[in-house]
């Protein structure tokens, strides 16, 4: 009798085990810790301005302007979008960047939409432009900005297990999306009226007039409404990176 019941137990327990559906890959992700996400500055009467997308051609005229103003940007940085990280030209621009105290965060690599991508790419994507920033400039960034502001659960996932946290805006100024250099000024200036507490606007290094119509218009406009300026990591209160080494020296492993 004894020995039934157990061979019937054990075939209920086999049973029910072939009939469970398997996990969904990634599923087990989601009990891990999620990466912060911060959509605005804690510091009170402070502009964080922020350029995605770069290096590219117009990166050295905006830090020259920033320069000229006394002002610290922040540069969300890919490895390969509009330019390739290891162009000399881009090396060359973004150690510029770095080394006249701007912060530089991590974009991605490619600028793929994050929460479509696997467990595996989204850390790939990662990883890669890490280890440029690591090799041109021996920092690795404490901030991540996911490519057009997507994320899920999965993306704050890996960015928790990398230390890092994530950045978004609070005031889009539309130069990504078309609009004129007139109608970003235009939206600034309605922006600035309002007076919020702080700002944290999303720009593009990538757009010519960014830098040549749209940044001369507001930094003056913003200054003389009180405003302070500050890169995301000192408006927030935090480090931008958690570590700090020695740049590398190019070799062929410095490629797109």
């Amino acid at each position: 009798m004894k020995i039934a019941t157990t061979v019937a137990a054990f075939l209920c327990f086999v049973q029910s085990s072939l009939a469970a559906p398997a996990a969904e890959p990634g599923a087990h992700i989601e009990r891990r810790a999620l990466a912060t996400v911060y959509s605005s500055c804690k510091h009170a009467n402070t502009v964080a301005l922020t350029f995605d997308d770069g290096p590219y051609i117009y990166e050295t005229d905006i830090v020259s302007l920033l320069n000229s103003n006394g002002i610290k940007g922040t540069f969300f940085v890919n490895g390969n979008n509009y330019d390739c990280i290891y162009d000399q030209r881009q090396v060359t621009s973004l150690k510029n960047a770095f080394n006249s105290g701007h912060m530089i965060g991590s974009h991605t690599w490619a600028h793929l939409d994050l929460s479509a991508q696997s467990w595996d790419k989204i850390h790939d994507e990662m990883w890669r432009v890490e280890q440029a920033m690591q090799k041109i400039l021996g920092v690795t960034p404490n901030f991540m900005r996911p490519p057009y502001g997507n994320y899920n659960d999965l993306v704050r996932s890996a960015s928790s297990i990398r230390n890092q946290s994530l950045v978004i805006w609070d005031f889009d100024s539309g130069d990504s999306l078309g609009h004129t250099a007139t109608q970003s000024k235009n939206d600034y200036q309605a922006l600035i009226n309002k007076h919020p507490n702080n700002i944290l606007p999303l720009n593009h290094e990538t757009v010519q007039t960014t830098s040549t119509s749209v940044l001369p218009f507001i930094i003056p406009k913003l200054k003389a409404a009180g405003y302070k300026f500050d890169t995301v990591a000192g408006c927030l209160g935090l480090s931008p990176y958690h570590s700090v080494g020695q740049a590398g020296t190019r070799d062929s492993t410095w490629h797109c």
